[in-house]
């Protein structure tokens, strides 16, 4: 069963978070951890994660995709569809979340370039 939640966009059970994270965040490995944790307790709330990605700024500077985003994979569509609306226009340290779903089969590539 596929749900139509945004615009016309299919949902999945990936979920992409913009504007949750910054570089100068996850730069450091104590705040990186930090993050990682929080993500796992707050958005395991709305169903089983399966897979959790922070992308990191890679430490010679050159770009990394998906940097600045979190990557939610939910054992089903109906549980990544409850953390879409639990999550989106949400505060996060201070930010205002914006939960999108993503494309399944880029995110099991690691093609975290939204």
């Amino acid at each position: 069963m596929k749900l139509k939640l945004q615009r016309g966009t299919m949902a999945t059970k990936v979920l992409c978070l913009t504007q949750v994270v910054t570089l100068d965040e996850l730069k450091d490995d104590e705040n990186y951890e930090d993050i990682l944790e929080d993500m796992r307790m707050e958005c395991g709330k709305f169903g089983a994660l399966v897979n959790l990605v922070i992308p990191r700024p890679r430490p010679n500077g050159d770009p990394t995709p998906g940097v600045g985003n979190v990557f939610l994979e939910y054992a089903d569509v109906e549980s990544a569809a409850k953390a879409h609306q639990g999550l989106n226009a949400r505060k996060f340290a201070g930010n205002q979340v914006v939960a999108v779903f993503y494309p399944e089969n880029r995110f099991s590539q690691g093609d975290y370039d939204g």
